[in-house]
Protein backbone atom coordinates (compact mmCIF):
# COMPACT_ATOMS: atom_id res chain seq x y z
CA UNK A 1 0.00 0.00 0.00
CA UNK A 2 1.27 3.55 -0.91
CA UNK A 3 0.71 6.70 0.96
CA UNK A 4 2.41 9.26 1.70
CA UNK A 5 2.05 10.53 5.15
CA UNK A 6 3.51 13.71 6.52
CA UNK A 7 4.42 14.86 10.08
CA UNK A 8 2.99 17.84 11.89
CA UNK A 9 6.04 20.26 11.39
CA UNK A 10 5.50 18.82 7.20
CA UNK A 11 6.22 22.18 4.80
CA UNK A 12 3.08 20.99 3.32
CA UNK A 13 1.63 22.18 6.33
CA UNK A 14 3.24 25.45 6.94
CA UNK A 15 0.92 27.86 4.79
CA UNK A 16 -2.17 25.99 5.50
CA UNK A 17 -2.06 24.66 8.99
CA UNK A 18 -4.93 22.15 10.09
CA UNK A 19 -6.58 24.81 12.51
CA UNK A 20 -9.25 23.69 15.98
CA UNK A 21 -12.66 24.41 14.88
CA UNK A 22 -13.63 25.91 18.09
CA UNK A 23 -11.44 28.68 17.22
CA UNK A 24 -12.72 29.54 13.16
CA UNK A 25 -16.23 28.42 14.21
CA UNK A 26 -16.80 29.13 17.55
CA UNK A 27 -20.32 28.83 17.74
CA UNK A 28 -20.28 24.88 15.84
CA UNK A 29 -21.97 22.16 17.88
CA UNK A 30 -18.84 19.64 18.72
CA UNK A 31 -20.41 16.31 18.52
CA UNK A 32 -17.45 14.30 17.49
CA UNK A 33 -18.19 10.36 17.31
CA UNK A 34 -15.12 8.56 16.76
CA UNK A 35 -14.28 10.45 20.87
CA UNK A 36 -17.34 7.96 22.10
CA UNK A 37 -18.83 4.72 21.20
CA UNK A 38 -22.01 6.68 18.53
CA UNK A 39 -19.95 5.46 15.42
CA UNK A 40 -19.59 2.28 12.93
CA UNK A 41 -17.03 0.90 15.10
CA UNK A 42 -18.65 1.37 18.42
CA UNK A 43 -15.92 2.32 20.57
CA UNK A 44 -13.87 5.74 21.03
CA UNK A 45 -10.67 5.80 18.54
CA UNK A 46 -9.92 9.50 19.53
CA UNK A 47 -8.32 10.80 22.73
CA UNK A 48 -10.58 13.95 22.70
CA UNK A 49 -13.34 15.31 21.08
CA UNK A 50 -11.48 17.77 18.96
CA UNK A 51 -12.23 18.80 15.35
CA UNK A 52 -9.10 20.30 13.04
CA UNK A 53 -9.65 21.59 9.45
CA UNK A 54 -7.14 22.98 7.21
CA UNK A 55 -7.10 26.55 7.26
CA UNK A 56 -8.69 27.48 4.01
CA UNK A 57 -11.08 24.75 4.53
CA UNK A 58 -12.51 26.22 7.89
CA UNK A 59 -12.34 29.49 6.44
CA UNK A 60 -15.13 27.83 4.16
CA UNK A 61 -16.83 26.09 6.67
CA UNK A 62 -16.90 29.55 8.83
CA UNK A 63 -18.72 31.43 5.53
CA UNK A 64 -21.77 28.14 5.89
CA UNK A 65 -22.06 28.33 9.55
CA UNK A 66 -22.41 32.46 9.04
CA UNK A 67 -25.16 31.44 6.46
CA UNK A 68 -26.91 29.29 8.65
CA UNK A 69 -26.73 31.69 11.39
CA UNK A 70 -29.03 34.32 9.74
CA UNK A 71 -31.71 31.04 9.35
CA UNK A 72 -31.37 30.42 13.50
CA UNK A 73 -29.63 27.29 13.00
CA UNK A 74 -26.17 26.41 14.20
CA UNK A 75 -24.05 23.63 12.76
CA UNK A 76 -23.10 20.26 14.33
CA UNK A 77 -19.57 18.73 13.70
CA UNK A 78 -19.50 14.51 14.09
CA UNK A 79 -15.57 14.69 12.45
CA UNK A 80 -13.11 16.58 10.25
CA UNK A 81 -9.64 15.97 9.79
CA UNK A 82 -9.59 11.94 10.39
CA UNK A 83 -5.25 10.65 10.87
CA UNK A 84 -4.97 7.97 8.10
CA UNK A 85 -4.28 5.32 10.87
CA UNK A 86 -8.04 6.08 11.88
CA UNK A 87 -8.74 5.15 8.57
CA UNK A 88 -7.08 2.11 8.53
CA UNK A 89 -9.36 1.14 11.38
CA UNK A 90 -12.85 2.21 9.88
CA UNK A 91 -11.56 0.38 5.80
CA UNK A 92 -11.00 -3.01 8.13
CA UNK A 93 -14.55 -2.45 9.87
CA UNK A 94 -16.16 -1.84 6.86
CA UNK A 95 -14.82 -2.34 2.85
CA UNK A 96 -17.43 -0.32 1.42
CA UNK A 97 -15.70 2.31 -1.05
CA UNK A 98 -19.75 4.01 -0.94
CA UNK A 99 -19.20 5.07 2.30
CA UNK A 100 -15.76 4.61 3.51
CA UNK A 101 -12.47 5.67 1.86
CA UNK A 102 -9.67 2.87 1.31
CA UNK A 103 -7.05 4.01 2.68
CA UNK A 104 -4.97 3.25 -0.07
CA UNK A 105 -5.83 6.23 -1.73
CA UNK A 106 -7.30 8.53 1.49
CA UNK A 107 -9.80 10.39 2.29
CA UNK A 108 -10.36 13.66 1.81
CA UNK A 109 -10.63 13.55 5.97
CA UNK A 110 -7.09 12.72 5.86
CA UNK A 111 -5.98 15.68 4.18
CA UNK A 112 -7.51 17.98 6.57
CA UNK A 113 -10.41 19.03 4.02
CA UNK A 114 -13.56 17.22 4.51
CA UNK A 115 -16.22 17.60 7.21
CA UNK A 116 -19.39 15.61 8.73
CA UNK A 117 -21.88 17.85 9.83
CA UNK A 118 -25.12 18.38 10.72
CA UNK A 119 -27.48 21.22 12.14
CA UNK A 120 -29.06 22.46 15.43
CA UNK A 121 -30.90 25.09 16.31
CA UNK A 122 -29.86 28.39 18.04
CA UNK A 123 -29.34 27.04 21.22
CA UNK A 124 -27.18 23.70 20.08
CA UNK A 125 -29.71 21.44 20.34
CA UNK A 126 -28.96 18.59 17.52
CA UNK A 127 -32.00 18.38 14.80
CA UNK A 128 -33.00 15.38 13.74
CA UNK A 129 -32.02 14.17 10.28
CA UNK A 130 -32.85 11.73 8.16
CA UNK A 131 -31.02 9.18 10.18
CA UNK A 132 -28.20 9.25 12.52
CA UNK A 133 -24.35 9.90 11.73
CA UNK A 134 -22.67 6.88 10.39
CA UNK A 135 -26.14 4.43 10.14
CA UNK A 136 -25.33 3.69 6.34
CA UNK A 137 -28.07 3.16 4.08
CA UNK A 138 -31.25 4.27 1.99
CA UNK A 139 -32.13 6.97 4.71
CA UNK A 140 -28.55 8.04 4.67
CA UNK A 141 -28.21 9.36 0.35
CA UNK A 142 -29.18 12.88 -0.42
CA UNK A 143 -32.83 12.79 -1.45
CA UNK A 144 -33.76 9.72 0.27
CA UNK A 145 -37.04 8.17 0.01
CA UNK A 146 -38.68 7.96 3.14
CA UNK A 147 -36.80 10.52 4.88
CA UNK A 148 -39.48 12.91 7.04
CA UNK A 149 -39.86 15.87 5.34
CA UNK A 150 -38.59 18.13 8.33
CA UNK A 151 -35.55 16.34 8.22
CA UNK A 152 -35.27 16.18 4.56
CA UNK A 153 -35.58 19.85 4.21
CA UNK A 154 -32.42 20.32 6.85
CA UNK A 155 -30.62 18.55 4.84
CA UNK A 156 -31.43 20.37 1.65
CA UNK A 157 -30.45 23.55 4.01
CA UNK A 158 -27.20 22.31 5.21
CA UNK A 159 -26.57 20.97 1.89
CA UNK A 160 -27.42 24.57 0.34
CA UNK A 161 -25.45 26.15 2.81
CA UNK A 162 -21.99 23.97 2.52
CA UNK A 163 -21.88 23.75 -1.52
CA UNK A 164 -22.57 27.76 -0.97
CA UNK A 165 -19.74 28.18 0.80
CA UNK A 166 -17.39 26.07 -1.67
CA UNK A 167 -17.86 22.30 -0.42
CA UNK A 168 -19.16 19.16 -2.35
CA UNK A 169 -22.04 16.47 -0.74
CA UNK A 170 -20.86 13.07 -0.84
CA UNK A 171 -24.33 11.66 -2.47
CA UNK A 172 -24.31 8.96 -0.16
CA UNK A 173 -23.72 10.35 3.07
CA UNK A 174 -25.77 13.16 3.82
CA UNK A 175 -23.32 14.25 6.81
CA UNK A 176 -20.19 14.28 4.14
CA UNK A 177 -18.62 17.49 2.78
CA UNK A 178 -15.50 18.06 0.94
CA UNK A 179 -13.37 20.88 -0.07
CA UNK A 180 -12.53 20.08 -3.79
CA UNK A 181 -9.23 21.84 -3.05
CA UNK A 182 -8.31 18.51 -0.54
CA UNK A 183 -7.53 16.37 -3.79
CA UNK A 184 -4.04 18.18 -4.19
CA UNK A 185 -3.09 17.54 -0.54
CA UNK A 186 -0.78 14.73 1.43
CA UNK A 187 -2.63 12.41 3.41
CA UNK A 188 -1.63 13.39 6.78
CA UNK A 189 -1.37 10.86 10.07
CA UNK A 190 -0.70 13.72 12.85
CA UNK A 191 -2.69 12.51 16.04
CA UNK A 192 -4.58 14.74 17.60
CA UNK A 193 -2.48 14.67 20.32
CA UNK A 194 -0.06 16.12 18.49
CA UNK A 195 -2.35 19.15 17.51
CA UNK A 196 -2.56 22.08 19.42
CA UNK A 197 -6.06 23.44 21.19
Amino acid sequence: MTHAIVVPDAPALAADPLVDLRVVVPEAVLDVRYAGTANMLGRAVYSRAAAFLRRSTARKLSAAASDLRVRGLRLVVYDAYRPWSIQRLLWETRTDPRYVADPAHGSAHNRGGAVDAGLADAEGHALAMPCDFDEFGPLSAHGAAGAPSAAAARVRTLKAALESAGFEALAEEWWHYVDPASRAWPLLDVPLEALAA
